[in-house]
């Protein structure tokens, strides 16, 4: 990929949830959701305080995070459709 995010904000590839239930009911695709979790492909250099200094990032490329339905802008990069948005708007890390 040929795109860096600049300051505080991170590029993440949403990752597919599942086509069926957990009692094989198969979803099909006008139903779906929008998944809510995704893997940071990349991370901004970070945002600045008050007084100037640059206050690296937590998530780093591959972690695997959750994020709200609605946050982010949608953008296609080579092909792919890919979330920009800030790091405070990812919720959390998935372990």
């Amino acid at each position: 990929m040929k795109f860096r995010p600049l300051h505080d904000r991170v590029v993440i590839r949403r990752i597919e949830g599942e086509d069926k239930t957990k009692g094989g009911i198969i979803i099909p695709d006008t139903v779906k959701e929008k998944p809510q979790e995704g893997e940071v492909l990349a991370v901004g250099p970070g945002a600045r305080d008050e007084s100037g200094k640059l206050q690296p990032l937590e998530l780093k490329a591959g972690d695997r995070v959750l994020f709200g339905k609605w946050s982010g802008s949608e953008v296609k990069i080579d092909g792919q459709e890919l979330l920009i948005m800030k790091e405070s708007d990812v919720m959390g890390v998935v372990a």
